[in-house]
């Protein structure tokens, strides 16, 4: 199998993951579902806490069904990673719909050369409706690059994932552009407090 099939595979693999693990969870009625294309003040931040917890605690155990064949990294979002973004997303003038924003509390992260980046920029429509894909675009800014694909599997009730593809050649630009922006919460989190 060729570096690209190996690519398509991850892809189809994580979005096949999201699916099982978002229908585990919102389609056994043990959970209120609640549509995420509405806007923050529509849908409870305890819904999001035990998204994040349950996916946390959880994960690995659909990682292991995977049959995924290319070496990659992945995270469940902090609590206070979650804290930090809300509080930046609910002061915008402009209310955007929870999972326009808060599609991240799981993601996965590949590093693939230039080449490779561009020849699955160059299938990602195809693969959007193939796959159920929900979105993708390259971003490029504050001194991160990265190409950044979502899941949620065409249902406004799942929270969506996120994979993020690197560049080799941005790999250190981009952490320490995570170190600088999207580690801000834990300076915040340090500080004591005062009585």
């Amino acid at each position: 199998m060729d570096k690209i099939s190996h690519i398509k595979q991850i892809i189809s693999e994580i979005n096949r993951l999201h699916r099982d693990f978002s229908n585990d969870y919102f389609e056994t009625g043990k959970i209120e579902k609640i549509n995420l294309s509405r806007t923050f003040q529509h849908v409870p931040v305890s819904h999001i806490y035990r998204y994040r917890l349950t996916l946390h605690e959880s994960i690995n155990d659909y990682l292991m069904t995977a049959q995924i064949d290319i070496k990659y990294f992945y995270r469940v979002k902090t609590r206070e990673s979650i804290d930090d973004k809300i509080a930046r997303f609910s002061n915008h003038e402009d209310q955007y719909p929870v999972n326009n924003w808060l599609n991240d509390i799981f993601g996965v992260r590949i590093i693939l050369t230039t080449d490779e980046i561009k020849s699955v920029m160059d299938l990602l429509d195809d693969w959007q409706d193939e796959l159920c894909l929900k979105n993708w675009y390259l971003r490029d800014k504050a001194g991160y690059r990265g190409l950044h694909i979502y899941f949620k599997n065409r249902n406004n009730f799942f929270f969506p994932w996120e994979l993020q593809i690197w560049d080799i050649e941005d790999m250190q630009s981009n952490i320490q552009n995570h170190e600088k922006f999207k580690r801000n919460f834990i300076s915040l989190c340090a500080k004591p407090r005062h009585s």
